[in-house]
């Protein structure tokens, strides 16, 4: 015991004030061994350490942690495990992918500095260790020696810093810049030495180590002369490397015999993704055997899957939820009085007991989900109320309602929820003309003048899950927000986003949290009705698939038991 509270000194010693906090947070049980841990890692004190002090201070583990560990048989070597997805839309190019189907895909061959994992905390991989000064404004990350790309050459700092000026790049259609615009601009990484790169930031920022991970699925580290035509290579550095390509069709994936994790090397002797055009061909593929492996279903396209004893399900509590915007710069939503109407006509209840059969938590208005520990619990919960709907009708001139078009696109549970919606408004005579397209002429050039998604009146767009809310606060929301088709401009609430990423410490977050939750209830820009929990399926003849609630999924370690 005295020698274990010597090293709590000792490390306490050498820590930064901002790790310091979080200690004492810990000790006095401000938060639970599970975010303890989780925090740690992302102010770069490394698990190995958080779990010693975690141990050392005294809290007793978390059941849900101790369930983590529980042993599955052990795959066998050999094989071809097959996996299961919808097809990508547009272009494989890790730059530009902004689709679950593209991402899924980018982390086989491609490899971040952190992975993001499904509990939320952050794990090292081409950065062994990451690092900040007190105001979380400039971050040092030290990279993996060993690390080679698949033609050969060694991974370096170089690498590093010329992939994130190429998403920070406002001229390279970047769609990380959903996650890096007002946080990192172009030439704000440098190389230190060929091992060390440092990030100077455009504003403080505590979650950074998470916008260079897998949550920010665009930055995989590639070489510094990447050109583009990633589709013709898949270059990367991850555990897979591309045998081939069918553009539409799927992909063979070979194992990386260079990669630099011996244990992490695949113990199949080939991979092969295959595509299908919606989630019902994914289902009955699966159910036919042509697969092993579903990356995600939803509840209403795969419930058959749920009750089948020879497939094991996975279900993860998430972030990811279906954003409704109502766009505030042109009419009818042009009137706050109108939004508010909308959200109150809205039967969240019936969403959750009905369209996703219990498997999600219910939304509040704004990207602050139940699964992260910065959402304020006090804030009122929005509820169905008709008649005070009507009443702000009313106020706003147009008590005998009007019509309006939702556009979304065939995917998951959205067009079941487009008709739910379309049901509730119409009890204040509200019209909703519903266009239900394909994701690509939804999406179109993701560029506002070119886009469904963010030019039309009214959409549905779906939102993977993120293990911080950063992303989800700011593309969407901010007055320079790149996926904001509410083309919502709010200067106080840029401000709070502000305050809210230069928070370190948990109370603090919590208390900008409350103020932005606060304000979007009353603004209500965007639906956020539900946050639903992933749900991947395995064949019961299959184990070592790791899958996070974003849709990433490591198949390096899968295999046949």
């Amino acid at each position: 015991m005295k020698h274990r509270q010597e090293r709590v000194d000792a490390i306490r010693a050498r820590s930064t004030e901002r790790e310091n906090h979080l200690i004492d947070e810990y000790r006095f049980g401000k938060i639970g061994r599970r975010e303890f841990v989780r925090r740690a890692a992302v102010a770069g004190m490394g698990l190995p350490m958080a779990g010693f002090l975690a141990a050392a201070c005294g809290q007793a583990r978390d059941p849900l942690e101790q369930a983590d560990e529980a042993q599955q048989g052990a795959p066998s070597k050999g094989g071809t495990i097959r996996v299961g997805q919808q097809t990508p839309s547009g272009a494989l190019d890790p730059v530009t992918v902004n689709n679950q189907g593209g991402l899924t895909v980018l982390g086989q061959t491609g490899e971040y500095l952190i992975w993001s994992d499904r509990d939320l905390k952050p794990q090292p991989r081409l950065a062994e260790s990451w690092s900040s000064n007190d105001d979380g404004s400039v971050w040092s990350f030290k990279l993996r020696q060993g690390a080679v790309f698949h033609d050969g050459r060694t991974m370096d700092a170089e690498d590093v810093v010329t992939t994130f000026d190429r998403l920070a790049d406002p001229d390279n259609g970047s769609n990380a810049l959903s996650a890096l615009t007002g946080v990192l601009s172009k030439g704000g990484a440098k190389t230190v030495d060929a091992s060390t790169v440092e990030f100077t930031l455009d504003a403080p920022n505590g979650n950074f180590p998470f916008l260079t991970s897998s949550d920010n699925y665009n930055a995989i580290i590639l070489p510094k002369d990447y050109e583009g035509d990633w589709e013709k290579t898949f270059i990367g550095t991850g555990p897979w490397k591309l045998g081939e390509y069918r553009p539409g069709e799927g992909i063979t994936l070979l194992p990386n015999e260079q990669y630099w994790d011996p244990a992490r090397r695949p113990l199949s002797e080939k991979a092969e993704i295959v595509f299908f055009g919606n989630e019902q061909s994914l289902i009955l593929g699966f159910q036919g055997n042509q697969v092993d492996y579903v990356v995600q279903f939803s509840v209403s396209g795969g419930k058959a899957l749920l009750t089948d004893p020879t497939v094991v399900t996975t279900e993860l509590k998430s972030s990811a939820h279906r954003q409704c915007h109502l766009r505030g710069d042109i009419e009818p939503f042009n009137d706050k009085r109108i939004r508010q109407a909308v959200a109150l006509l809205v039967n969240r209840t019936n969403l959750v007991d009905g369209l996703l059969d219990t498997k999600t938590d219910i939304g509040n208005d704004s990207p602050f989900a139940p699964v992260f520990p910065s959402t304020a619990p006090d804030v009122r919960q929005r509820e169905q109320n008709v008649a005070e709907a009507k009443k702000l009708l009313e106020a706003a001139g147009v008590a005998d309602g009007f019509s309006v078009t939702l556009s979304t696109w065939q995917g998951f549970e959205m067009p079941d929820y487009a008709q739910l919606l379309q049901q509730d408004l119409r009890q204040a005579n509200i019209r909703l003309n519903l266009s239900i397209t394909d994701a690509g002429t939804y999406y179109g050039d993701a560029t506002y003048g070119n886009s469904r998604w963010l030019d039309s009146q009214m959409g549905i767009t779906e939102y993977g899950h993120r293990g911080v809310p950063n992303v989800l606060l700011g593309a969407p929301l901010l007055s320079t927000g790149t996926w904001n088709g509410a083309h919502f401009k709010n200067k106080t609430y840029d401000k709070l986003f502000a305050d809210y990423t230069a928070a370190i410490d948990l109370d603090s977050q919590r208390a900008a949290s409350k103020q932005i939750q606060e304000l979007l209830l009353d603004e209500s820009p965007i639906l956020f009705t539900y946050f639903y929990y992933f749900l991947s399926g395995a064949k019961d003849y299959v184990a070592g698939i790791d899958t996070t609630a974003m849709g990433h999924t490591d198949v390096s370690q899968a295999g046949f038991v």
